[in-house]
């Protein structure tokens, strides 16, 4: 099997929250929009297309609220955990 290249990414760490609730929010909002539509609808013509338009919109709200969730989270509920 080639050895393909792996990409690596630098950013600063401070970012670290807006990246990881962005890509939770991306495939989340896709799979939560692909099985709405094949439960409301079905697979039918067009799937793909009223896909992309659901899941744009999806995005649009998962994003924001999965930012908002995992600043809750960190701050407010694990900080009073103790891990060991």
């Amino acid at each position: 099997m080639a050895n393909l290249p792996s990409i690596r990414i630098r950013a600063r760490r401070k970012y670290y929250r807006l990246i990881f609730t962005g890509l939770m929010a991306l495939m989340m909002s896709l799979i939560i929009s692909s099985a709405l539509l094949l439960v409301k609808v079905g697979f039918v013509d067009g799937f793909f297309i009223e896909l992309m338009h659901s899941w744009g919109l999806a995005f649009v709200f998962a994003w924001p609220s999965a930012y908002v969730c995992a600043y809750l989270v960190q701050e407010h509920v694990l900080s009073r955990i103790e891990f060991y």
